[in-house]
């Protein structure tokens, strides 16, 4: 059992920016996937951000040039760099976590980030 704990989360005005990090614990293998999610009030869950233990990323595109995903392996750890926040940026951001073979996958709790105008 993978547990996901996030930090970071906060109230900036935009323009401003935050780091969140997202630490695994009880993984035994390296964890093959490792991803930022947002979910707004009334929207669906979208993802952000991912990273492969090789170090492959992928951005939304409302994303690209602002935000920047980076892991530790060593430390089991992702981080979030969210610069030039906007207010759609607001939401709760989750920490997923994938792993295989098996396959399995895991969610953190989340942490708001509120971005006021």
């Amino acid at each position: 059992q993978v547990q996901l704990v996030e930090s970071g989360g906060g109230l900036v005005q935009a323009g401003g920016s935050l780091r969140l990090s997202c630490a695994a614990s009880g993984s035994r293998f390296s964890i093959n996937y490792m991803g930022w999610f947002r979910q707004a009030p009334g929207k669906q869950r979208e993802m952000v951000a991912a990273i492969t233990s090789g170090g492959n990323t992928n951005y939304i595109d409302s994303v690209k040039g602002r935000f920047t995903i980076s892991r530790d392996n060593a430390k089991n750890t992702v981080y979030l760099q969210m610069n030039s926040l906007k207010p759609e940026d607001t939401a709760v951001y989750y920490c997923n976590a994938k792993l295989w073979p098996p396959y399995s996958e895991y969610w953190g709790r989340g942490t708001q980030v509120t971005v006021s105008s």
